[in-house]
């Protein structure tokens, strides 16, 4: 009980975090060395702090830069499979950092529930979240113009591989596809025209529209490689669909991930997205083999999240909300920038680095913050 008044003194002095932790120690220690813990952790977080004036955007700027210049520029293939070679080193962190809405290597990782975490589970649980189309199942594709017919010629191996069959197909394609009446024989499906003999441009059509026809699985997943992570399973993927695949029972959404910060931002919310952004940059940074202190991603991700949106760092993203007109006028577009604030009359309070550095003037950072006042005779 003394201990917790203890603790309880110290809020507002130590963050809460920092307190839930010393809680669970608590039990065990004594006053006297409570005290002792408790004065020398707050001794730790006050030097751990940043002081009033401290530069910390151009420190983590150049911290990210400095390594990111002797990032290589390649990318590792996935476990040797060609379709899940993945975006990394610098490229990835450019397409994070500019918030692109479409990435070049979409992918997730699922990890299932503890009584799914077998080998044949995960492997059945794979092939049913592959988005599969009809055109994968046919061999064949032959049109006849004279009786306006299309006959697709079924795989009957794959088929039972996936556990579907023909009688099945029908119903879906039904759907799916109208204007045509659709029959059946043996591994054959037929399309014949069901309207005018002259609209030929329809059967052609309609080759592409129903090889496109998803037969089952999981919208937008390409491509699925189950892996063993220590102990257990995981699903990596080829393109993403995290709504979906956290409503899957067999899902373990705490742990299932997407690499597409907007999707979290959309499904999970701007908190979720910046934790994203956190844990993105630093994977990318690890598997290069550097050190960058989180600190500095943290401050990055604050930046582009502060709005309640995911905002790359670009003229269009977070440079466009400064309120300096200056600094906006040091990215990329200067003359457009300065012109309208012209025509509205906007005054530049000069409070930060670049528009002090333009007029030559010291920047009120650091030394520069404090400014002195004394009595002229």
């Amino acid at each position: 009980m003394k201990s917790d008044e203890l603790l309880a003194s110290y809020e507002g002095k130590l963050p809460s975090q920092v307190l839930q932790e010393l809680r669970a120690i608590a039990g065990d220690a004594s006053k006297e060395k409570m005290n002792v813990i408790l004065e020398s952790t707050l001794r730790l977080y006050q030097s751990a702090r940043i002081n009033a004036g401290e530069c910390v955007g151009l420190i983590s700027a150049e911290s990210i830069g400095e390594p990111g210049t002797q990032m290589t520029l390649n990318t590792f293939h996935f476990a040797g499979v060609s379709e899940m070679n993945v975006t990394t080193g610098l490229p990835r962190i450019i397409e994070i950092f500019d918030a692109r809405k479409e990435i070049k290597t979409p992918m997730m990782e699922i990890y299932l529930n503890a009584q799914n975490n077998t080998l044949e589970k995960v492997k059945a649980f794979a092939t049913t979240i592959r988005e599969s189309t009809f055109r994968e199942f046919v061999s064949e594709f032959s049109l006849n113009i004279f009786e306006q017919t299309l006959t697709t010629t079924l795989n009957n191996g794959l088929l039972e591989n996936f556990n579907l069959n023909v009688v099945g197909l029908v119903p879906l394609l039904k759907t799916k596809i109208k204007g045509f009446i659709i029959t059946h024989k043996e591994n054959q499906i037929i399309f014949t025209m069901d309207g005018k003999p002259e609209d030929i441009k329809g059967l052609y059509n309609l080759k592409e529209k129903v090889g496109d026809v998803k037969i089952r699985g999981v919208k937008g997943i390409k491509q699925v490689l189950p892996v063993k992570r220590g102990e257990e399973y995981v699903v990596l993927t080829s393109g993403t669909n995290l709504k979906e695949v956290l409503s899957l029972p067999e899902v373990d959404a705490a742990r299932t991930i997407s690499n597409d910060v907007h999707e979290i931002c959309n499904v999970l919310g701007i908190e979720a997205a910046r934790q994203s952004v956190i844990d993105e940059v630093y994977r990318v940074i690890e598997t290069q083999g550097l050190n960058i202190n989180i600190r500095h991603i943290m401050l990055v991700a604050d930046i582009m999240c502060a709005s309640g949106l995911v905002k790359g760092i670009t003229r269009y993203g977070v440079v466009s909300e400064k309120a300096s007109v200056l600094a906006r006028a040091s990215f990329e577009t200067p003359i457009k920038h300065l012109i309208n604030a012209a025509l509205e009359g906007e005054v530049d309070h000069l409070t930060s680095v670049v528009e002090n550095v333009m007029i030559n003037q010291p920047v009120p950072l650091g030394t520069g913050l404090p400014s002195l006042v004394t009595k002229m005779k």
